[in-house]
């Protein structure tokens, strides 16, 4: 699943998790992959989505962490039963009929109430947060994979949050999930 900040996606990935009885990875996967790489300088600077710790890692510590997210994600689509938050798995793990890529997106100003709610912070500092986020996971992505972030092709179902419950939006990927199953199983 990918998540824009502000767009309930880790809501609806922890949903879909617990409904399906399948594990919830995020921040493990950073965590497993700076300690293959031995770079944990790393993983604090890939937490940082704001920036706000101004870490930046040596060009070699990087290659090597990209190389054990590439391993710990295919790892965890090998053991099946997991939901993967965010990491680039849209890209990583394209192609395997047994991953459903998953986007959750909202409008600007949508996103930026949640958040401006959820933290108790001003609108103003709520939009410069989802700006940040935005611009560096977008920065992420077309630096390391020299893809777009927003590019629906990545996606096998892209969801607005703007009308939808996470429920709602919960139950529309598990149903994604048992039909693509199907399709595959019939083969």
């Amino acid at each position: 699943i990918s998540r824009q900040l502000g767009s309930l996606g880790t809501r609806i990935a922890r949903d879909v998790a617990q409904r399906l009885d399948y594990r919830l990875v995020w921040r493990e996967v950073i965590n497993e992959a700076a300690r293959r790489a031995g770079a944990p300088e790393v993983a604090l600077a890939t937490i940082d989505d704001l920036g706000l710790l101004g870490l930046q890692p040596s060009q070699e510590a990087l290659q090597a962490y990209e190389e054990a997210v590439r391993e710990v994600m295919g790892d965890l689509a090998d053991e099946g039963e997991v939901v993967i938050v965010g990491r680039a798995g849209q890209v990583i793990l394209a192609g395997r009929a047994d991953v459903l890529h998953v986007r959750i997106i909202a409008p600007p100003e949508v996103r930026v109430g949640r958040i401006a709610s959820r933290q108790q912070i001003p609108e103003a500092a709520a939009r410069a947060q989802m700006e940040e986020s935005d611009r560096t996971r977008r920065a992420y992505l077309l630096h390391t994979y020299q893809v777009a972030w927003n590019d629906p092709q990545l996606y096998d179902l892209v969801l607005n949050t703007a009308r939808m419950t996470v429920p709602s939006a919960a139950d529309l990927i598990i149903h994604a999930r048992r039909a693509a199953r199907r399709e595959r199983d019939r083969g």
